[in-house]
């Protein structure tokens, strides 16, 4: 590659020096820097090991003086149990010597006990006063020891200081010597590369002028050539002049045969005018006549409207008639309330599936608008209303199947409905329903229908408690089957008591029917599959509860869909195309034009050659091969 394995060399050998001398002030440093820690922290060691032997001497102390305190304890205890023994012999006492000397004997007892204590209490005030003092000199102990390390701490910097600097010294020296030898050698190679570069410029500027006589030599040549070259275009351009001549006096002969065509055209087009006002008479005759007819039918209508006059005085008295009728008959026809409701619903769903259809023709429209004509992100809009099926009703608040159940449970369990009563609300099943009935099943429920349930979960419910787990077992088993609220609760119960009835019937026996008796107290999965209510909204409910006052703003919010700024983006696009489509329509009115005048072009090309094939053609001696077009396609 052109390389210097000795250049290599003596800059490693450069290199090596300088670092050599940095590796050294490294370690020179870290050994001072070690030492110093050393010499720091050695009085941390101290004093931690003071610290250690002072916390062992109290320990010491603590307990001594914990097992001084309980043994006075006790003989304090033994020696008040003493004195209080002594009251009762005290009050047996008659006489009142005797009584006297005993309340003395008690009163120097207690004299006795109290200094005991006050020696005590003074033996612990001087071993405080004694801490108070060893505290007072540990203080002074620790601010000599601070002051030590931070003097030695100070004495640490000012050697780091001095040391870093002398190093540093050392480092700019090795690097300013190796800077000089540096700058000699590359003079060296520098002043070499510059002897190198004369060379080779003098070497190209030979090649040069080499070059410079060989490309005259070319230019020469190049103009005796050209100077050819100019006389064969001249003589072929005086040629091209000749038959432009020729071919100027057959744009003559082409401009007489316009003319006499264009005369031609003249006569045709008053010989239409002509025949055009011969149709406006007779347009305007047809016109006298379907005036005559226009004042007959005119008549004809002042007649019927006198006959429907009459026709609506009859209908009026009818219509007097049929209201007593519909009055009479109101009560007759409140039971197909329940069809018309059904109608209503019918009309609605109908209504509302094709407005849906409209509205999300409508968002696909402004999908495509966005993302192919506009090229912008568009995002599916979230409205309220796109998950509403049918008419919108507003119902009372329901209570969930999770809420009856753990309230069932918890009512039945305790024998009493103060959980429902706290809650607000008491449960109340239909009347042929009972509670223990409800429970029953519920319970039946959550033991043999495991198998609704993930995996999973059925391990994470095994650390509770059994009502806890039962609860949670029924939370998992109603979102498996779709039960929502109490009203799915009671259809499931009476499903099984049905299907339990049935059973009952079935197999012919005589046991009274209780209601909870179920066939070995077991469900089969069978019986999972239950008529639960549909969720589109039921006639009655819908007619009996529906409150109107939201359908207007439903519909209105189906109809107004996309927002009025898009509608106004609709419009303006609207305009754009309207645009894009007229320039298409001039074209392809352009393309129809182009086409005529090509076909009025291959006429007149077939006029021409006949016309130059004639005997006046011969005269002239206008060859018949120099026939141009009259206009380009």
């Amino acid at each position: 590659l052109g390389e210097d394995p000795d250049a290599k060399k003596a800059e490693a050998e450069e290199l090596s020096r300088s670092h050599k001398q940095i590796e050294e002030s490294r370690q020179r440093l870290a050994k001072l820097l070690n030492d110093g820690t050393q010499l720091v922290t050695n009085i941390q060691v101290a004093a931690d090991a003071r610290e250690t032997q002072r916390r062992a001497e109290e320990d010491e102390l603590k307990r001594q003086r914990l097992e001084k305190l309980e043994n006075e304890s006790k003989t304090n205890q033994d020696k008040f149990e003493e004195i209080t023994s002594k009251w009762g012999s005290a009050k047996e006492k008659t006489i009142p010597q005797d009584l006297w000397d005993v309340l003395n004997q008690q009163q120097q007892h207690c004299a006795l006990l109290i200094e005991e204590k006050n020696k005590l209490i003074s033996e612990l005030q001087q071993e405080l006063k004694s801490k108070d003092d060893q505290y007072v000199k540990d203080l002074k102990k620790q601010s000599d020891d601070i002051n030590l390390l931070v003097d030695r701490m100070e004495e640490q910097i000012r050697n780091l200081m001095k040391t870093y600097r002398r190093e540093l010294t050392q480092i700019e020296k090795a690097f300013e010597l190796e800077r000089r030898e540096l700058l000699s050698s590359n003079k060296k190679k520098w002043e070499q590369a510059m002897q190198a570069h004369n060379a080779q410029e003098l070497e190209n500027l030979i090649t040069r002028m080499q070059k410079v006589e060989e490309y005259e030599k070319q230019l020469n040549q190049l103009r005796v050539q050209d100077a050819e070259e100019y006389n064969t275009i001249k003589i072929q351009l005086e040629n091209d002049v000749q038959i432009l001549e020729q071919q100027l006096q057959q744009m003559k002969a082409i401009y007489q045969l316009n003319q006499e065509k264009l005369e031609y055209n003249f006569q045709v087009l008053k010989k239409r005018d002509e025949e055009n006002t011969i149709i406006k008479s007779q347009q305007k005759r047809k016109l006298n006549r379907l005036h005559d007819v226009l004042n007959a039918l005119r008549m004809k209508l002042d007649k019927q409207i006198k006959q429907f006059q009459e026709e609506n005085q009859t209908l009026t008295a009818d219509y007097k008639r049929i209201v007593e009728q519909y009055k009479d008959l109101q009560r007759t026809m409140r039971h197909f309330a329940v069809v018309d409701a059904q109608k209503f619903l019918e009309v609605w769903l109908m209504n509302e599936e094709e407005a849906k259809g409209l509205m999300w023709k409508a968002l696909k429209a402004d999908r495509i608008i966005h993302t192919q004509q506009l090229g912008l992100p568009w995002v599916e809009p979230d409205y309220w209303f796109l998950d509403n099926v049918g008419p919108i009703v507003h119902h009372m608040a329901i209570r969930s199947a999770s809420k009856l159940a753990r309230e069932v449970m918890d009512a039945v369990e305790e024998g009493r409905k103060e959980a429902a009563a706290e809650a607000g609300e008491e449960v109340k099943p239909p009347r042929h329903i009972s509670v223990k009935s409800v429970k029953h099943i519920l319970e039946l429920l959550c033991d043999e229908s495991g198998f609704l349930i993930e995996s999973k979960l059925l391990g994470l419910l095994q650390p509770l408690e059994r009502h806890e787990r039962s609860l949670m077992r029924l939370d998992a088993i109603f979102a498996a089957l779709g039960i929502d609220n109490e009203d799915d609760v009671y259809t499931l119960v009476d499903f099984f008591l049905k299907f339990n009835a049935q059973q009952v019937v079935s197999s012919q026996t005589q046991q009274p029917r209780e209601e909870m008796g179920l066939v070995n107290g077991a469900l089969s999965p069978g019986l999972l599959s239950l008529p639960f209510r549909d969720k589109r909204p039921q006639v009655k409910n819908m007619m009996e509860e529906r409150d109107d006052s939201k359908d207007s703003e439903y519909w209105k919010a189906l109809a107004h869909v996309i927002p009025e700024p898009k509608l106004k983006v609709w419009d303006a696009l609207e305009a754009a195309l309207e645009k894009y489509y007229s320039v298409l329509s001039q074209r392809s009115k352009l393309l129809t034009d182009l086409d005529g005048l090509q076909q009025q072009n291959t006429e007149l090309h077939m006029l021409l050659h006949q016309y130059l094939t004639s005997k006046v053609n011969e005269e002239l001696l206008i060859p018949p091969t120099h026939v141009i077009e009259l206009m380009p396609p």
